[in-house]
């Protein structure tokens, strides 16, 4: 999400909406990935379940915008596989 790769605000801190915006964003990204190399992920979504609820109910689009920034981010690092090989 940084500036100078996929531009995505980090400018929340912990425990704000954009904090938990970027957390969701990181999970899903980090789901996609696994699923493209084939990794079975250690899956703690328990531990960030309350904040991410809290922004679906705010926002009943933000699980599209989460969705399409993960596949950005993934889409990213895979790239970046293809590129060290």
């Amino acid at each position: 999400g940084h500036r100078s790769r996929l531009a995505r605000d980090q400018s929340g801190g912990f425990g704000s909406t954009l904090y938990a915006k970027e957390e969701l964003v990181a999970e899903m990204a980090s789901a996609f990935t696994c699923a493209s190399l084939g990794i079975v992920p250690t899956v703690r979504h328990s531990d960030y379940i309350g904040s991410w609820l809290a922004v679906l109910r705010e926002d009943e689009r933000a699980i599209f915008k989460a969705a399409s920034a993960a596949s950005k981010a993934a889409d990213y690092l895979l790239g970046m596989e293809g590129a060290a090989a």
